[in-house]
Order: C-alpha cells, then sequence, then structure tokens
C-alpha cells in the first residue's frame, strides 16, 4: 500500500445506535490498533470512517465486530483514505477544553495567558497519536493526575500517544517522566509536543513495547490502552510500579470494568476510579 493511503472502515449506521454501544464498539476497534474515528455527526453519527495502523488490523477488526450483537445490521466496507494529513485536517476544528485546571489546547485555540495563576495550559498538536484530550479517557486520566502527588516524583505513561500525560505530568512537578508507545509516528509527535510545552529536560519519549522489558519501574505509572490489554498485560504492568506506587488505568468501558479489577487484583487495591460516559478509569494502589 502506498504510503499516503490510510486503512480504514467505513461502518454506515442504519438508525441512531445508543451511546453505550458506541463505546463498546471503539473499546473493540482500539484493540485492532486502531489510530482514530472520524464520525459524520458528532452527536448522532450515522457513518464512521474508522482509521487503522495496518491492513491486517483493520482486516481483524472488522471480522470481530459481529461480537457485539446490539449493534444491528450495519454496512461495512474497507477502504484506503488518500492522504496521510488526514488526522490534521478532521481534527482542524477541535477547540481547547479544560479539565480541572489543566487546559489542552490545539496551537489555534491557545488562550493568550494562563486563566488563573493555578491553570496548566499545554499545547497539543492533533495527529495520527492519540490524546488530544477530547476523548473520554484522556479526560480520565486527568482528572485522576491532578488528584496525585507528582511533586519531585518518577513517572511512566505506557501508550503515551500525543504524549499529553506525560506533559501534564511533568507540569504538575515530576521530576522525570518516561513516555512509551510502540508506535514510531505517535513518539514523534509526542517528542514534538514535549519540545512544544518545553518540558524536554523532564520528559522522555521512546519507541518501546511492554514486551521487550528493560523499562526502570517508577512511583506512578499510566497505561490508558484498552480493557484488553491492560488484562493481557497485567503481569508486566505490575512490576513498573514501585512498592507502595501508583498505577492508573484507563481506557476500559463498564462492561470491561470487571476484567481490569480480576486482572489487577492481589497485587494491587482501588484506591479511586472516575467515569464518565460508561468510560472508567481506576487509580490502584500497589500493595
Amino acid at each position: 500500500m502506498s504510503p499516503d493511503r490510510s486503512p480504514a472502515l467505513i461502518i454506515q449506521f442504519p438508525s441512531p445506535v445508543p451511546a453505550a454501544t458506541r463505546d463498546r464498539l471503539v473499546a473493540l476497534l482500539a484493540d485492532h490498533d486502531l489510530v482514530a474515528i472520524e464520525e459524520d455527526h458528532l452527536t448522532d453519527p450515522r457513518r464512521w470512517t474508522a482509521h487503522f495502523a495496518t491492513p491486517a488490523a483493520r482486516d481483524t477488526a472488522r471480522a470481530a465486530m459481529p461480537t457485539l450483537d446490539d449493534l444491528g445490521p450495519v454496512e461495512i466496507s474497507a477502504i484506503d483514505v488518500e492522504d496521510e494529513d488526514w488526522a490534521r485536517r478532521t481534527q482542524a476544528d477541535l477547540p481547547a477544553i479544560r479539565v480541572g485546571r489543566v487546559i489542552i489546547a490545539p496551537p489555534w485555540d491557545l488562550p493568550p495567558a494562563p486563566p488563573s495563576p493555578d491553570d496548566v495550559v499545554v499545547e497539543i498538536e492533533p495527529s495520527r497519536g492519540f490524546g488530544t484530550g477530547h476523548h473520554q479517557s484522556t479526560r480520565l486520566c486527568l482528572v485522576l493526575l491532578q488528584t496525585r502527588e507528582l511533586k519531585n516524583r518518577t513517572v511512566l505513561d505506557i501508550g503515551t500517544g500525543s504524549g499529553v500525560l506525560a506533559i501534564v505530568a511533568a507540569r504538575l512537578g515530576a521530576a522525570f517522566v518516561r513516555a512509551i508507545d510502540v508506535d514510531p509516528e505517535a513518539v514523534e509527535n509526542a517528542r514534538e509536543n514535549i519540545t512544544r510545552n518545553q518540558v524536554a529536560g523532564v520528559v522522555e519519549a521512546h519507541v518501546q513495547d511492554l514486551t521487550e522489558g528493560n523499562i526502570a519501574p517508577a512511583e506512578v505509572v499510566t497505561a490508558n490502552l484498552t480493557g484488553t490489554l491492560l488484562a493481557r498485560y497485567a503481569s508486566l504492568l505490575t512490576p513498573l510500579v514501585k512498592p507502595a506506587g501508583t498505577l492508573i488505568v484507563a481506557g476500559f468501558t463498564i462492561d470491561e470494568k470487571p476484567l481490569v479489577e480480576d486482572a489487577f487484583n492481589g497485587a494491587f487495591h482501588v484506591s479511586e476510579s472516575a467515569e464518565e460516559d460508561d468510560w472508567w478509569a481506576l487509580v490502584l494502589t500497589k500493595i
């Protein structure tokens, strides 16, 4: 496939689909190297264009979709989308958002100055990497990061995407943040955002897979992945959290919550949780 084409699925819904079902579909697609979803309408989408990292990932995602019994009959077609810059074009109208005292803003919607002295403004250039702050799971992580004492602590951000969580952790006082992702394009975008936010002295971004090992443990670890991946890699995530340290997990729906809790039971206890539109995040404290 040409490098300027993106493998995608066109998903046409015959009727309105409940938000909870759409969230379950996002979670399912995310297990197959989903890059992003374009919707034809923000509140009542009838057509999705789901972009994937590879044609193989797109094809396995398509095969997995019938497992959602309540989705109803949908039309699904595989295509290759022209123009590798589609992500920037489709996100060109994203506004700045506020989560607590953190403001995540694209370059075209930066506030002229922090609204208050306690506010933290982070500039994120949207690209193929997730993490503009507009998805529920990212917002939940931002909420929970602000409830942690990060000053002078080490942080590990797994599946960093655009680097937004790593950058926020640095701006909240972390002494050192290591951000890792398996996607080289995401890491490239994260490095650009790290430089843009002037935290290169604190945050390092690397292309790295959990299964490779040789990852130094940290006092606070964030893993905004999917329910399936969190359960699959629980045994690898556990030693990356220092004794009595904190693991923030997100990216799973209410249906996947028991799966995630069971995966970490015994090594951690749940000390805090947050929920938005049936998406959940947990703060796990290592026993």
